[in-house]
């Protein structure tokens, strides 16, 4: 064991100030309010050499330029704007209060946001020339439409209305796309597939503009789950389409609408029982390219159709694994060569960039070391460079990177060990870094990455809880897995007023399922206010980031395949036999909370390990994998009846009458995520095992309690450690 990161977050006393512990309301809420760390909001490029940041005390836009050293010069106020649209757009009785938060440069004269009209009859997508003071484009839409897409030539804007689609055009005119009656049908939402595989939209603009293409999600086949609405005097059943892992599937096509002849054109796909992802329109419009990946997960096929026939052209090239399958994003083709693209996988241990050819030819693998691509930035102005944010650092860290297109060659730009936020210009010559780190709260930089020169510092936060909060002392630390060989990422909260002589309680809180990550070299290093506020009353509060968490590559994640919850509860115990070894933990009081994976490892690590946790919270739990959907679950365990000695062995229900200690279970009683039937079932399954648990619905939340109710659910958990784990220390 190596402590990688070490960090004294204790802030000494002083004669001057005051300082003292949350209270359960700034636990809650404090990080986005009181306690939020200062930044330079909503900086969006106006050109290559200036910028707007948003003034929320002053509800004013202000503007950076290289010409004045990167000062503050006033720009626009909400007032100003609320002038131009009333005279433009005719309105009566509005006002702004603010500057639209969606508002984006669209050109160096020309901005475009969204507003509501005052009586609230339409909603507008507002195209403003702010040199001439005139709209150059209004859509006016109906105020509940969702998802709009605004064609690039600016003359169309493709809409949700409940399950179909509109378009309106920029004379005013709506044109209904798609019409089916029933939410059996659902029409260009970003929903489908539950967001699974990177899709993060349902429709698409051709590079040519006048065609539309999108998904098309027949439900039919999927059975209707109920939930109730316990909100009406006489309680309303709202039933969801949840497809249940090892049951019939959603079947999705993809449809492309042509808007001067009002035909529409169906990919053919095929209807199988299958998954569409990766879709992307090739930058001619005469193309499109989409991941036909199998209902089994272990089979992706990269496929070219004809735009105009819908006919399958060609099968690019096909990948294949042992456990499965996971498409990210869409392709990303070369601003200066249409017939080349890069695409982003997993399949050679950690997810990278390759760059193919249309004729599905391998051209250059674009990875570097082991770092993981997190995030595709663009290109250059020339197309020959391409730049991403990696993970490095074992998981710990995000640096900027770009690479040569021609010659492969990678440059690490940010060295600053952290977490690095970038923005860039179009031209991709200068970028706005939004840096972090356990030890920086804020620090954001100008920086030219084509020149050797020091960055332009032009923000830098001061510690949100200096002189106010007595905050506890924070260590990063590296532990080994259970397989002895693979380093995994904890951290550890020490009590307020920590005393190494002295034994103190642990709460661990976990998560351990993919695609999450706990552990960042970030400020606070990943961990909230909450567990804060637990450390401030005495607790050591510890987190592992076991296999199968994000961020560390193909063969970390992919371990926990058709047995969830095996490797991830060994590697819990490590971080238990590391807490243990320790002459400061009390190893008789030792408490575990998580939330939806996390309420299933805590459950889990309650139900097998007695000896060990002898308090656990578990929210929105997972109980037994059957009860999931087919996307995430059947990914990672497969189907029940592929895999049933898997089922089996995950299925906390069958196992509730080993439960011997504390366990409160918490769900949200619209949850469309994780069921209120997982935790009801195994309720239940311990009233027949004659086992005490304890039970909290939140009657109107999905997944998670959010709003003013989440001080409720924090006080609750709190109490709930302090009454069966160990009080508040009195230090």
């Amino acid at each position: 064991m190596k402590k990688i990161i070490l960090v004294a977050m204790l802030l000494g006393s002083s004669a001057v100030f005051s300082q003292r512990g949350f209270t359960i309301s700034e636990a809650t809420f404090g990080q986005n309010t009181d306690y939020t760390v200062s930044t330079l909001s909503s900086a969006r490029w106006k050109d290559n050499n200036s910028f707007t940041l948003y003034n929320a005390t002053k509800d004013t836009l202000f503007i950076k330029s290289k010409d004045n050293k990167w000062e503050n010069q006033f720009f626009l106020s909400a007032k100003n704007l609320e002038d131009i649209l009333n005279t433009e757009l005719k309105f009566t009785n509005f006002t702004l209060d603010k500057i639209p938060s969606d508002l984006k440069w669209v050109n160096q004269d020309e901005i475009l946001f969204s507003v509501n009209q005052a009586d609230n009859k339409f909603k507008h997508l507002v195209k403003l020339n702010l040199k001439t003071k005139k709209v150059t484009n209004n859509f006016a839409f109906n105020p509940i439409g969702q998802e709009q897409i605004i064609s690039r030539n600016g003359d169309f804007l493709a809409w949700l209305k409940d399950n179909n689609i509109v378009i309106t055009t920029n004379k005013g005119e709506d044109v209904v796309v798609t019409s089916d009656p029933t939410m059996d049908i659902v029409n260009g939402s970003s929903f489908t597939h539950r967001n699974e595989f990177g899709i993060d939209k349902g429709m698409w603009w051709s590079p040519k503009q006048d065609q539309l293409l999108y998904y098309k999600n027949d439900q039919s086949f999927v059975f209707d789950y109920p939930l109730v609405d316990w909100q009406q005097r006489i309680a309303k059943n709202k039933p969801l389409k949840y497809p249940m892992a090892g049951m019939p599937n959603e079947r999705v096509s993809l449809v492309i609408y042509d808007v001067y002849t009002k035909e529409k054109t169906t990919i053919k796909t095929g209807y199988e029982d299958q998954f569409l992802t990766m879709v992307t329109w090739d930058p001619s419009g005469n193309y499109v390219y989409v991941g036909i990946l199998n209902r089994q997960q272990n089979n992706l096929k990269l496929n070219q159709y004809n735009a105009a026939t819908g006919a399958l052209e060609k099968t690019l090239f096909e990948q294949e694994a042992t456990t499965y399958v996971e498409p990210s994003q869409s392709l990303e083709f070369l601003p200066n060569d249409a017939k080349k693209f890069i695409y982003f996988s997993d399949h050679q241990g950690f997810r990278q960039m390759y760059l193919y050819n249309t004729d599905g030819k391998l051209e250059r693998n674009l990875g570097y070391d082991n770092v993981i691509v997190d995030k595709f930035l663009g290109f250059d102005k020339a197309g020959s460079t391409a730049y991403y944010i990696g993970v490095t650092n074992n998981g710990l860290d995000k640096q900027l990177f770009s690479v040569d297109l021609q010659k492969g060659k990678t440059t690490a730009i940010t060295e600053n060990s952290g977490t690095h936020n970038i923005n860039f210009n179009p031209d991709k010559t200068l970028f706005i870094d939004q840096f972090n780190n356990i030890e920086t709260p804020n620090k954001i930089s100008i920086v030219n990455p084509q020149k050797d020169t020091k960055e332009i510092e032009i923000h830098n936060a001061q510690d949100p809880f200096l002189n106010k909060i007595d905050m506890p002392k924070m260590d990063l630390i590296e532990i080994k897995s259970q397989d002895g060989e693979t380093s995994l990422n904890a951290r550890m909260i020490y009590p307020t007023n920590f005393n190494p002589a002295k034994k103190y309680p642990v709460l661990i809180y976990v998560y351990g399922g993919p695609h999450a990550q706990l552990i960042t070299n970030s400020w606070m290093g990943g961990a909230n206010l909450f567990l804060q506020y637990m450390a401030q009353n005495g607790y050591i509060v510890f987190t592992v980031d076991n296999r199968g968490s994000k961020n560390r590559g193909r063969d970390f994640e992919h371990i926990i395949h058709k047995e969830l919850g095996k490797n991830e509860m060994a590697d819990q115990l490590k971080g238990v036999e590391y807490l243990e070894n320790l002459p400061f933990v009390d190893k008789e009081k030792i408490g575990v909370y998580g939330w939806s994976f996390g309420g299933f490892m805590a459950t889990s690590l309650v139900l097998n390990y007695p000896e060990i946790f002898k308090v656990a919270v578990a929210g929105g739990p997972v109980m037994d994998w059957k009860y999931y959907e087919i996307m995430y679950g059947e990914r990672y365990m497969d189907t029940p009846m592929e895999n049933p000695e898997g089922y089996k062995n995950t299925n906390l229900i069958d196992q509730a009458n080993k439960l011997e200690n504390k366990l409160l279970i918490i769900h949200g009683a619209q949850d469309p995520v994780v069921l209120q039937q997982h935790s009801m079932e195994f309720v239940q399954a311990c009233i027949e095992a004659n086992k005490q648990v304890d039970y909290f619905l939140y009657p109107t939340h999905e997944h998670n309690v959010s709003g003013k109710d989440r001080e409720h659910l924090n006080t609750k958990i709190a109490n709930y450690f302090f009454d069966y784990l160990a009080k508040p220390s009195k230090e």
